[in-house]
């Protein structure tokens, strides 16, 4: 088929619409025209994997995020939606191995080394991790100072070794950077629960369930916080809470289980 320039434009537009609105199957099938009459598929690629990913179509997303990556070797979009694809699947070393290319092909994506960090967090490679973490804390201080995750994600490894305060500080300043994100705040009022600074964390924990009602971690630790302070009564009204929110969790991973 000869190149349309309005044609690709065109489904291009409705592709983004689609997938702006949450609309992924259409947008699905929007990209996939795209590829077919426009001469630049690698992005177009990248834009289906991503699609994919999100309607449950894992095996689709990687193979067009390949596809994107044969296309353009060195191109960091792609191998950065496939390493995250990787993660969130567990695969980790495969995981590596696409942010790790990334990393060199552009050492300042802060973006990569972040979640670099958390690849070798997840296979017990402190070191590695660490290097990766800080690499990106480098990067985000000064110049990308809207990036809060490198330093929310650094609170939580430290947490996880019992480094509670570091991750205090660090879960911290993730706040301060975004002050609408509820991890943030949870991951703060935890550090200072393990610190055992209770009443200062209550603070945090009624922030984050504030900007976020479904945050069951959050009514959890919040109710066990209130009740060592002796607050029965809000206490159990956040320990109900975390309760129907985990049942409903669990209906609906039965529900999809099942289908």
């Amino acid at each position: 088929m000869l190149f349309q320039p309005s044609l690709c434009d065109e489904t291009l537009a409705r592709a983004k619409q689609a997938f702006d609105s949450r609309s992924f199957a259409v947008a699905a099938t929007e990209f996939e025209d795209a590829v077919r009459i426009c001469p630049a598929k690698a992005p177009i690629l990248i834009s289906l994997g991503q699609t994919q990913y999100l309607l449950g179509d894992e095996q689709g997303a990687e193979r067009s995020l390949r596809q994107a990556i044969a296309l353009n070797p060195k191109d960091t979009a792609g191998r950065y939606a496939l390493g995250r694809i990787y993660y969130q699947q567990n695969r980790f070393p495969e995981a590596v191995a696409q942010l790790k290319q990334v990393v060199e092909l552009d050492p300042k994506h802060y973006r990569g080394w972040d979640n670099l960090g958390l690849c070798y967090d997840a296979l017990q490679q402190d070191q590695d991790a660490l290097r990766s973490f800080f690499r990106a804390l480098d990067l985000v201080k000064d110049e990308h100072r809207e990036y809060d995750w490198a330093y929310g994600n650094l609170a939580d490894f430290f947490l996880k070794r019992n480094e509670f305060e570091k991750a205090f500080q660090l879960a911290a300043e993730a706040a301060s950077r975004n002050p609408q994100s509820a991890r943030n705040f949870f991951l703060t009022g935890k550090a200072l629960t393990k610190l055992e600074r209770n009443e200062t964390s209550l603070r945090w924990l009624r922030r984050a369930v504030e900007l976020d009602a479904g945050y069951a971690d959050a009514h959890y630790l919040l109710g066990r916080t209130l009740r060592k302070l002796g607050q029965e009564e809000e206490a159990r009204a956040h320990l109900e809470t975390f309760r129907k929110l985990k049942a409903t969790a669990a209906s609906r991973s039965g529900s999809s289980a099942q289908r």
